[in-house]
C-alpha cells in the first residue's frame, strides 16, 4: 500500500498530465530533436532490446546508427538556417570534394569524414550514403529545410528486414516493461522497426488520455493505466525494462519508491534514460506546479540502483557522441543513459 504522501503525489502527477489536450499528447516527444528515429536515447533503448534478443550480432550496424543519428541532428540544425536548396547543393558539392567549407559555411570535420566513409557494410547490410540523400532530396518548406522522410526512415527499413528474419527463427518473445509510456511515444518505433513482434510488451502511464491514444494507435498491444510507485506485477515478472524522462519528475520519496519498484519487477536488465542529470554531489530538487523538474546527481542515482542490486554502464550522451562520432555538440548536455544488470551474488 502507498503511504499518503505518495498517494497525494500520484494525484498531482495525474492532474498535471490530464490537463493536456489529447492531440498535444499524441505529438509530445516524437518530433525534432526528440524524434525517436534520431534521438540517441531512443536508439539506445531499441539497441538494448536487440542486445537482449540477439547478443552482439548486430553491433557493427548499431555503430552505424549512432553516426546516422548524429548526421540527422546536424542536418536538422542546418535545416533551420538554410531555406535555399541551392545552398544544400553547394554543401553537397563541397563534401564530394572532401572540403569542409561551402561558400563560407563551415562543414564539421566529422561530417566530411562520415560522408567519405559511406556507403558502408555493417552486419551484412549495405548502409547507403544518407548524407548525400539528405542534401539531394530534402526540400525547403516555409523558410526551413526538414530532413526528407525517406532518409529519416532509413534505419527503420534496415532493422525491419533484419529483425523480420529473427522473428522467423523462433517463437521466443522477450517480456518487456515500459513505465510512463506516453501515447506510445517509443513503442510506435518498436513497431516501425519490427521489434514489436519479438517482444511481449506492457506499457503503462498515469494519464488515461495517453493510454487511450496508445490503444487507438496500437489496439493489439498492451497499454494500461498504471503507477510506477506501485507496479502490479510479481518480483522479476519482466525480463527487461526501459524508461524515458520519468525519474526527474518525482519527489525524493517518489524517486526512491520508483527505483525500488523498477528493480523489483525486472530480472535481466534496465535501460534508464535521463534528460536532466549532472555529475554533482547531490540532487537539485525543484518542485514545479504539481510535479518536479529535478536535476539528478549521477552518483546518487548510481548508488540508488546499486542498493537494489543493479549496476552497469553509464553513458553521458554528449561525451558518447564526441567519442564515437566526433560530433562536438548535442541538443542536451544533461542527458545520460544507464544500462544496468542485476549484480551476481555469491
Amino acid at each position: 500500500m502507498l503511504d499518503e504522501n505518495l498517494k497525494l503525489e500520484t494525484e498531482k502527477l495525474t492532474r498535471s498530465w490530464l490537463r493536456h489536450d489529447t492531440d498535444w499528447l499524441n505529438d509530445y516527444l516524437v518530433a525534432g530533436v526528440e524524434d525517436p528515429r534520431l534521438n540517441l536515447q531512443s536508439i539506445f533503448s531499441r539497441h538494448f532490446l536487440v542486445y537482449a534478443l540477439a547478443g552482439k550480432r548486430f553491433e557493427p550496424l548499431m555503430e552505424q546508427e549512432y553516426r546516422f543519428a548524429a548526421a540527422l541532428n546536424w542536418f536538422q540544425e542546418l535545416g533551420r538556417e538554410v531555406a535555399d536548396e541551392d545552398e544544400l547543393q553547394s554543401i553537397l558539392y563541397a563534401l564530394r570534394q572532401g572540403a569542409d567549407n561551402a561558400e563560407g559555411r563551415t562543414i564539421p570535420r566529422w561530417v566530411v569524414q562520415l560522408f567519405k566513409s559511406l556507403p558502408a557494410e555493417a552486419s551484412g547490410v549495405q548502409v547507403p550514403n544518407y548524407v548525400e540523400a539528405l542534401l539531394s532530396r530534402s526540400r525547403c518548406d516555409a523558410g526551413k529545410t526538414p530532413p526528407d522522410v525517406d532518409s529519416l526512415n532509413l534505419f527503420a527499413r534496415i532493422w525491419s528486414d533484419l529483425l523480420g528474419r529473427i522473428a522467423a527463427e523462433g517463437p521466443n518473445r522477450l517480456k518487456v516493461l515500459e513505465p510512463a509510456c506516453g501515447s506510445a511515444n517509443d513503442y510506435r518505433f518498436l513497431e516501425a522497426y519490427s521489434l514489436a513482434p519479438l517482444i511481449n510488451y506492457t506499457g503503462f502511464d498515469l494519464c488515461e488520455s495517453n493510454v487511450r491514444n496508445a490503444r487507438e494507435r496500437f489496439p493489439a498491444a498492451r497499454f494500461e493505466v498504471g503507477n510506477v510507485f506501485e507496479i502490479p506485477a510479481a518480483d522479476g515478472a519482466y525480463e527487461v525494462c526501459f524508461v524515458h524522462d520519468l525519474l526527474e519528475h518525482l519527489s525524493p520519496e517518489g524517486l526512491e519508491k520508483a527505483v525500488t519498484e523498477l528493480c523489483r519487477v525486472t530480472r535481466r536488465g534496465l535501460c534508464v534514460n535521463f534528460f536532466q542529470m549532472n555529475d554533482m554531489a547531490e540532487h537539485v530538487i525543484r518542485p514545479v506546479d504539481e510535479y518536479h523538474w529535478n536535476t539528478l546527481s549521477l552518483d546518487r542515482m548510481r548508488e540508488m540502483f546499486q542498493a537494489q542490486g543493479f549496476a552497469g554502464q553509464v553513458f553521458h550522451i554528449g561525451h558518447f557522441l564526441r567519442e564515437k562520432v566526433g560530433a562536438e555538440t548535442t541538443h542536451n548536455e544533461n542527458a545520460y543513459t544507464f544500462l544496468l544488470q542485476p549484480r551476481r551474488t555469491g
